[in-house]
């Protein structure tokens, strides 16, 4: 499973979603994921790739980590993770 298919299966879970209705261009809010939601999906997400996202739940807008799109997400995810040991 690719890193696009898995970030979308854990944001569509998180937002209660089929698979579907996620696309790259989806935003999170346009998804209906608040700011609770935010946090579990970055959560979920770290545990699956083994990564630490550079997010600040309390200072959103001040993060380097572009949350943007599901697209952006992705590319934030990729970057991430290739850039493991």
């Amino acid at each position: 499973m690719s890193i696009r298919d898995k970030v979308y299966e854990i944001i569509a879970e998180q937002a209660v979603l089929d698979v579907s209705d996620v696309s790259d261009d989806s935003t999170l809010e346009s998804l209906g994921i608040d700011s609770l939601g935010l946090v579990e999906s970055i959560f979920a997400i770290e545990e699956e790739f083994d990564i630490t996202i550079p997010f600040n739940a309390n200072e959103p807008d001040k993060s380097e980590f572009d949350i943007s799109s599901v697209a952006s997400i992705i590319a934030g995810i990729e970057q991430l993770v290739a850039a493991k040991p």
